[in-house]
């Protein structure tokens, strides 16, 4: 059996002001960086493989928890929000012409405009998933675990999720013969020992 491991990635100046980041590469902010500086992967997670999304915000995380630099991996780019990206959510749903919908009713299909839709993120996540050789660490973002997490446990977007994603700690799935299960409880980062 291969274990993957999810690790979002930090905080960014758009994920406190709400904003869609998608594919805009923006930077960790320095409270972020600050509090991962002092954080690493558990013990067993340390000599992994480290694979990281493309985009600067995971990179970064990558680097600081575990000292070393990732591979980058395209598939792990964040899904595209298209003409929504920079905005913020709260304001997108208080327009009725917007087409904005919560997670708890999207659907594999649903798709902002210009953009992709979960289906889509998975049609490219499954293939690099079956595709690792040994346990490794994945710093992503939060569309492209949910849509992972839902593989795995069999949600489809529909009414509300059996996880919580929450920053600083890893998401365990284990993959086996095209069968996928999720490790109950995530697994803190740790604390850096200098």
């Amino acid at each position: 059996m291969i274990r993957l491991a999810l690790l979002r990635h930090g905080h960014t100046s758009w994920n406190r002001q709400g904003r869609i980041q998608g594919r805009t590469d923006v930077p960790l902010d320095s409270d972020a960086v600050a509090q991962l500086s002092k954080l690493v992967l558990p013990a067993p997670w340390r000599n992994a493989q480290l694979c990281a999304s493309p985009l600067e915000r995971a990179c970064e995380t990558a680097r600081l928890i575990s000292g070393r630099a990732p591979r980058t991996e395209p598939a792990l780019m964040e899904m595209n929000w298209g003409e929504w990206e920079g905005k913020r959510g709260i304001d997108l749903q208080t327009d009725p012409t917007s087409g904005f919908r919560d997670i708890e009713q999207w659907g594999w299909s649903y798709c902002p405009p210009n953009g992709e839709s979960p289906a889509d993120l998975r049609e490219r996540l499954v293939p690099w998933v079956h595709a690792l050789a040994s346990d490794t660490v994945a710093v992503c973002h939060i569309g492209v675990m949910r849509v992972l997490l839902a593989h795995a446990s069999g949600w489809d977007f529909d009414g509300p999720a059996p996880f919580q994603i929450k920053r600083n700690r890893l998401y365990v799935l284990g993959i086996e013969a095209g069968s996928w299960t999720q490790q109950p409880s995530p697994l803190k980062l740790e604390a850096h020992s200098s």
